[in-house]
């Protein structure tokens, strides 16, 4: 793997971004598959879309010596899922509530 920060590392980042963008777009505007396969790829892709953003922009390795880093990344996002699901969950409840 390249070395921290060089341009040809970055070029693969770009590159491996513009994929994972075109793939989801092409599938929605072409409506090749069925709605339930077309979510999933979306799904994967934008998992794949944050490892790539996460390891050649970021630059956060996932070995063995950079546990903090992934520790910082995993305790963000479960504030982040606590932060939307009880966003989500209230917004829910005070629908339910309003529409009695």
């Amino acid at each position: 793997m390249e070395s921290h920060g060089t341009r040809s590392s970055y070029i693969v980042g770009f590159v491996l971004a513009v994929i994972l963008t075109a793939i989801p777009f092409a599938l929605v505007a072409t409506q090749s598959m069925t709605r339930t396969q077309t979510i999933l790829i979306i799904a994967a892709a934008a998992v794949l879309q944050i490892l790539v953003h996460l390891r050649y922009f970021l630059h956060l390795s996932f070995a063995r010596s950079a546990r903090e880093n992934l520790f910082a990344v995993a305790f963000t996002a479960v504030l982040i899922f606590l932060m939307v699901g009880g966003s989500i969950w209230v917004m829910l409840d005070l629908h339910m509530r309003m529409a009695l």
